[in-house]
């Protein structure tokens, strides 16, 4: 019997950012338990970005994260097509655009108008990937789930590029990716699963994230499929303190490149 014949009635819910993660997530979800809607927000303008960063980090920091941006994140990307082309292959994954009539634009998933169209919608689970942070009245409007998929071992790898961090720091035993409940706060929900991932020395910054992705596919199907049956079960954080971490600035990549040999 396939998941989405058992699951028939059942109604899976996406709400999430634009871009290739959530395009694969779309349909290696559809494929397996057929997705009812994905609704999509409109991102935040980078200028807005970039002043709210500076709020909080200052802006030397925020400054020597667009030198690492422009002079490091960018070459790394062009230079990993290759190997995330391979990727993409070896493992299926499907990156085409999400169907335009199942998908429900909005401008933000804390709008009123994000609410308003959850309650329609009526689903069973809603996963989300690549949002802002989602606010409480959000996660509350809906009797039902928020499921995450995580870039990172959480709580101690919390916010962006968490397996990168941990190799930085030579962690590679926390070197991972976390299926979590979502709750109001930064990557905090209880924890459903983990995995490791084990890059290759050809592996970098750029292809990091896709090898999380494909380890994070199967426990996010896992843990839909106990949404949806009712049963969830939350396992332990991993020992170690709780960070939020965010990009790396060119200064700090040359030293850990220097330290770790972390690219």
């Amino acid at each position: 019997m396939s998941a989405a014949f058992e699951f028939a009635g059942k109604k899976i819910v996406m709400l999430a950012g634009p871009g290739e993660s959530t395009d694969i997530l779309f349909h290696a979800l559809d494929a397996e338990f057929g997705v009812h809607r994905i609704i999509v927000e409109t991102p935040v303008s980078q200028k807005q970005l970039l002043k709210r960063r500076a709020e909080k980090l200052g802006w030397r920091t925020v400054l020597g994260q667009i030198a690492f941006k422009l002079l490091v994140a960018g070459p790394l990307g062009r230079a990993a097509q290759p190997r995330l082309q391979a990727l993409k292959q070896t493992y299926r994954l499907n990156d085409q655009p999400l169907p335009s009539d199942r998908t429900i634009r909005v401008a933000s998933v804390n709008d009123p108008e994000c609410i308003a169209t959850l309650q329609t919608l009526t689903p069973d689970v809603v996963v989300v990937n690549g949002t802002r942070i989602i606010a409480k009245r959000v996660l509350t409007s809906v009797p039902c789930p928020f499921i995450n998929t995580h870039a990172g071992i959480t709580p101690l790898y919390r916010g962006v590029h968490g397996g990168y961090w941990a190799l930085a720091n030579n962690d590679a035993a926390h070197c991972g990716v976390s299926v979590h409940l979502v709750d109001a706060g930064i990557d905090t929900g209880g924890i459903i699963a983990q995995a490791l991932i084990h890059p290759s020395p050809e592996d970098t910054f750029a292809t990091y994230p896709l090898l999380q992705l494909i380890a994070g596919l199967p426990l996010l199907k896992d843990a839909v499929r106990a949404a949806l049956t009712a049963s969830i079960q939350l396992r332990p954080a991993p020992e170690g303190i709780s960070r939020l971490w965010s990009h790396p600035t060119l200064a700090e990549y040359r030293a850990n490149r220097r330290l770790t040999g972390t690219r």
